[in-house]
């Protein structure tokens, strides 16, 4: 398959397509690679379409902070689904070539799953803020309504987001080496194989890149501080309890999510080193992906006891 083109002023080949190098050319490594990816991923799509299903299943969890959790769930499944698939046939193929298209449409859906993701969790935090901080309000303040305008929202955002970073990362010229260090298409390798200047590009990346993570954090720790403020002054110890382990979930998904996508995105590319990307880019991709389901039914009453309703009803 070919994939450069002679550039217009004949000097330089243009790319038309790109390989996707992975973890390395050893047959071994590539198989072990597989085999990752697809248990990884084989777990991520049941363990959130389990969630999502008994989520809409049980009306008990017809609520504004379940309704935000089914759609974590689905963003997970569309986030890990961008990646994997075309990740497993690159280890597979000895070619590993994904079209010049095919990478910016991969690009684009990544950032919009990415970049919408961080928003639905911080929604989830302003949806707990407010259930606890200002119970009677509640109901008013989290409608199904607003909740719809948020996740909304969410997706208008994360769509401007994808729509820059894709559109900024393709008017560049790429011309010589066509090989992506890396397992997909994402903007800090692709910078690389430019041979134009790629500084705005870089502090596009970065800008956006660090709006989108400070704002997002920063609203979500204000939440937790207000969260922990009022659950301490809290009488009950049940009630503690109750409040914190709902909570906590929330928290470790954040933390995670958070911890390496600011690794990835929010710090000078001069800092970053390939392999360390791409090990943190599995982690953020499909690892918490697939944690997710786990982080939040595990601590959760609640979904635990609609999950066993609906099991008992099927096998009823």
């Amino acid at each position: 398959m070919s994939v450069a083109e002679p550039g217009r002023d004949g000097n330089h080949t243009a790319v038309t397509a790109f390989i996707l190098l992975g973890f390395g050319r050893g047959p071994g490594l590539q198989v072990v690679s597989f085999v990752m990816f697809l248990v990884i991923y084989i777990i991520t799509v049941l363990g959130n379409t389990i969630l999502v299903l008994t989520i809409t299943a049980s009306s008990r969890l017809h609520t504004p902070m379940y309704f935000l959790l089914m759609n974590l769930s689905l963003l997970d499944l569309c986030f890990s689904s961008v990646i994997a698939p075309r990740a497993m046939v690159s280890f597979l193929t000895e070619t590993k070539v994904i079209s010049y298209r095919g990478c910016a449409t991969q690009l684009f859906f990544f950032g919009l799953f990415v970049s919408t993701e961080t928003f639905i969790l911080t929604a989830m935090a302003y949806d707990r803020y407010t259930a606890i901080c200002n119970p009677l309000l509640y109901r008013t303040t989290m409608s199904m309504s607003v909740c719809i305008q948020l996740v909304i929202g969410s997706y208008l955002c994360g769509n401007v987001n994808a729509m820059v970073q894709t559109s900024f990362t393709f008017t560049l010229r790429f011309c010589g080496s066509n090989e992506i260090d890396h397992f997909f298409c994402d903007v800090p390798p692709l910078l690389t194989l430019s041979c134009t200047d790629t500084y705005i590009n870089q502090m596009v990346m970065f800008a956006l890149s660090g709006i989108i993570i400070v704002s997002t954090a920063l609203i979500i720790l204000v939440s937790y501080v207000y969260i922990i403020s009022a659950v301490l002054q809290t009488h009950s110890a049940a009630g503690r309890h109750k409040t914190f382990s709902t909570c906590t979930s929330h928290i470790v998904a954040v933390s995670l999510f958070y911890g390496t996508v600011s690794f990835m995105y929010a710090q000078p590319s001069s800092l970053s080193f390939p392999d360390q990307s791409k090990v943190v880019s599995v982690f953020y991709t499909l690892v918490i992906p697939m944690l997710n389901p786990f982080i939040y039914s595990l601590r959760n009453k609640d979904v635990k006891e609609a999950l066993r309703r609906t099991i008992r009803l099927k096998m009823d």
